[in-house]
């Protein structure tokens, strides 16, 4: 029974990696298709992507593109990981967003060296979406972030992918709460959009310092307009 007190993210990934535990999906086994998870769980596939990703980042699963994911473990890694109450504080939460100015400006600068035209293609395509949804809540959310995962793509960097997908995902109830302040203040959405662009605009143009310093200042952006008490651009040496 899903219940109120956990998001539906949380709850599925929770009974997944239970049933993983328990031995209902064994180790090497595939897990049952999207669709199929979505029906049993009575969730959206957005949901479930959400879900079997954290999967990933414990190191339960393993996911191939066209192959569907694979059980690999029964217990998930000690390592790394983000409090699933991460947006709830907010000294943790503007650690993170530092954490995250430094490596997906990182990110950005090798984006711009690395990418690829069918790279750059992903990112117009998520940014041409972004901005058919600059309002829409949930959908605007998705696309936000599928934009910021196509630049760690476009690094060609395996581990860049894979830790900033992972904290893109821990991250999401703070993007969707930072879109709905920009939603009340008309205009607004459409800045953040513009800072997006920059970034984009930036990798396109082959110049590293410029998308490193653009993709950082979108994240100082954003954490100012959720109201985190980060350090300075001169205080961090980034301007």
């Amino acid at each position: 029974m899903l219940t109120k007190s956990l998001t539906l993210t949380e709850q599925v990934a929770r009974q997944l990696a239970s049933d993983i535990a328990d031995g209902v999906h064994a180790v090497g086994a595939k897990l049952p298709s999207g669709r199929v998870l979505a029906e049993q769980y009575g969730v959206s596939a957005a949901v479930i992507r959400e879900a079997t990703e954290r999967l990933r980042a414990q190191g339960l699963i393993q996911s191939r593109q066209g192959a569907g994911s694979t059980v690999v473990s029964r217990t998930g890694a000690q390592g790394f990981q983000v409090s699933t109450g991460i947006a709830v504080d907010r000294k943790k939460l503007a650690s993170v967003y530092e954490l995250r100015m430094e490596l997906e400006g990182g990110a950005a600068a090798l984006a711009a060296v690395r990418s690829t035209p069918e790279d750059l293609d992903a990112m117009e395509a998520a940014l041409a979406s972004l901005q058919a949804h600059l309002d829409h809540p949930e959908t605007g959310v998705e696309h936000d972030i599928a934009f910021h995962v196509a630049i760690a793509t476009a690094t060609h960097n395996s581990y860049y992918q894979d830790l900033l997908q992972y904290l893109n995902l821990q991250l999401r109830l703070a993007v969707s709460t930072a879109r709905s302040n920009s939603r009340l203040q008309e205009g607004l959405t459409a800045v953040v959009h513009q800072e997006h662009v920059a970034v984009f605009d930036a990798i396109r143009g082959r110049d590293p310092d410029r998308a490193r310093q653009a993709a950082i200042r979108h994240l100082q952006q954003a954490a100012g307009r959720l109201q985190l008490d980060l350090l300075s651009p001169a205080a961090s040496h980034i301007s």
